[in-house]
């Protein structure tokens, strides 16, 4: 049976009030360089806190500012560029902190941790294409289907960490390898969509995940010590250029309106890869 919600998106609702109901951004090159910066500044923040905090400080003070980012984007109508990359860049710190607990704390190999998150992702989106018959980031304008985007969103960047720390440790690649590698696994549905006509909404799912290696193993690179296989610049100055410059991007993109989504006659527009 409908709900009185789904009667009035599914059935009433015209192309231009749909669109202002979206909550997430187009995705443009914008959306993938602060995608990209978010990884990265979310990985070695999350080690940066916990050190300096101390792990169980670290982990509530994230806690925390994740469920008030939530809150806030929850509670907006449209979608609002500060608050929305406040809560993926929450949801990347908080997404290395489960990855590390899982591993650290609960002494799980990360191969299996990473297998672990991966089942998870899967299920997750199992449930929302049952339950919505999408996975476009374009179709997010009810409440459930914002609840299922956010819950995928956790799972990409718990299942990226995972994944980055398996191979830079695990297999002994290394941060700089690891990215590399990542990089090159990035480009496949960037390539896959242009030449191969790839699926356009799993080619964006796969690029997103993707990110999350990339940014983290690049990040990590530039800040551990010389010792560990990495530049030495230290987690706090990593962490603070890039929190600077996603905050510049942020900032432009908030006045330049450059990643709103466009009015489409299309009820269920796909995501693209820029």
């Amino acid at each position: 049976m409908e709900t009185i919600e789904q009667k009035h998106t599914n059935k009433t609702m015209n192309p231009q009030i749909e669109n202002m109901l979206k909550k997430v951004p187009e995705v443009t090159i914008f959306f993938w360089i602060t995608k990209l910066l978010t990884t990265g500044m979310g990985e070695v923040f999350s080690d940066y806190i916990v050190k300096t905090l101390t792990p169980v400080i670290g982990v509530a003070v994230a806690l925390i500012v994740l469920i008030l980012s939530l809150i806030l984007q929850f509670k907006v109508r449209k979608y609002v560029p500060s608050i929305y990359w406040l809560v993926v860049v929450m949801i990347s710190v908080f997404g290395t902190v489960a990855a590390d607990v899982v591993h650290v704390g609960l002494g799980v190999p990360y191969v299996a941790s990473t297998l672990f998150f991966a089942v998870l992702l899967a299920i997750i989106f199992a449930v929302w294409y049952r339950k919505e018959k999408t996975l476009s980031i374009h179709s997010i304008y009810t409440k459930r289907r914002e609840v299922l985007y956010w819950s995928v969103v956790m799972g990409t960047f718990a299942l990226g960490t995972a994944t980055g720390d398996m191979t830079a440790s695990t297999m002994h690649l290394g941060y700089f390898s690891s990215g590399i590698l990542f990089t090159v696994l990035l480009a496949i549905p960037v390539i896959g969509k242009k030449f191969f006509k790839l699926n356009e909404i799993f080619s964006f799912w796969f690029a997103y995940i993707m990110t999350r290696p990339v940014g983290a193993s690049f990040s990590d690179w530039s800040s551990v010590s010389q010792k560990h296989g990495g530049l030495g610049f230290g987690g706090g100055p990593v962490s603070l250029v890039l929190s600077i410059i996603i905050i510049i991007l942020v900032a432009y993109l908030s006045i330049s309106k450059k990643d709103v989504m466009k009015v489409s006659d299309n009820e269920e527009s796909h995501s693209t890869i820029a």
